[in-house]
């Protein structure tokens, strides 16, 4: 193979790729560098007026592009807006599962044990990480199995390898997207095509419109003690960029990856593999 032929694997053409969540800030930084990368991709998301700044970025879009309201908990919403996906590009290729997040509800505080969090709250967390990768997966992986090819990216998150202080209800979440990117990998490969393939990246701390001032002061910019903590435990000593995770990611939705799935990369500088001493 010489170096043609690999950039070949990167070239996504033809591919059509559709991104939950995909108005967020990483999800949003995928889909722009996926679009570069000649990919057609569809933003799915809950506020379709967060892409608009996206979609400036990507202008002219022509046909390759566009932004389709999803809400990854209702399975009907969901399937409209798969259809209008394949509706636009004929096809969808590729499902990074994007969306998800927290709920402050359902973190720990000075005023506000683990003895004091409200169920609904935890479910709602819950819900939002693992079934909305689920439900998704489900709609559209039935369109992948149909065609017997696709890959499946799931986002988990270092809370699944290392569990962090206060966020209970979303480090079990990813924890559990981990595991069933591992089952619904076995299961796509035996029961429907070894053609589809399921992986997850687990990013380590990116600064993302959710944490940023739980990581930073908002004034100063400085970092919080918590943000401290997070730095002092990662050893190249920095939050991550979006940039940072398109190597992993283009590799594992390209053929370069063809005989990899049901694994979940760490994407943190180094802070998994760091014992503090």
């Amino acid at each position: 193979m010489n170096l043609e032929e690999l950039s070949k694997m990167y070239d996504f053409t033809g591919k059509s790729v559709m991104l939950t969540g995909g108005a967020g800030v990483l999800a949003g930084e995928l889909g722009c560098a996926l679009f570069g990368c000649n990919a057609n991709i569809a933003i799915v998301d809950r506020d379709p007026a967060l892409a608009e700044p996206l979609m400036k970025r990507i202008e002219p879009v022509g046909d390759r592009a566009i932004v389709v309201y999803g809400d990854v908990l209702d399975p009907k919403i969901m399937q409209n807006a798969t259809e209008q996906v394949i509706k636009a590009f004929g096809k969808i290729d590729i499902l990074v599962n994007a969306a998800g997040g927290n709920n402050p509800k359902a973190t720990t505080s000075a005023t506000s044990t683990f003895f004091d969090l409200p169920p609904d709250a935890i479910k709602f967390v819950s819900d939002l990480n693992l079934l909305g990768t689920i439900i998704p997966s489900q709609i559209v992986g039935k369109h992948m199995a149909e065609r017997k090819e696709g890959v499946i990216l799931n986002i988990s998150s270092m809370n699944a390898f290392r569990p962090l202080t206060r966020i209970a209800a979303y480090s079990a979440a990813k924890a559990a997207v981990s595991n069933f990117t591992q089952w619904l990998a076995v299961y796509m490969a035996q029961e429907i095509s070894p053609n589809i393939r399921v992986n997850a990246v687990a990013p380590g701390f990116f600064l993302t419109n959710q944490n940023r001032y739980l990581l930073t002061d908002k004034e100063t910019g400085k970092l919080t003690e918590r943000g401290k903590k997070i730095i002092d435990h990662t050893p190249m000593g920095r939050f991550g960029d979006p940039e940072d995770l398109f190597g992993t990611v283009m590799w594992l939705l390209s053929p370069a990856s063809k005989f990899v799935t049901g694994i979940v990369v760490p994407v943190d500088g180094g802070f998994s593999a760091y014992s503090g001493v």
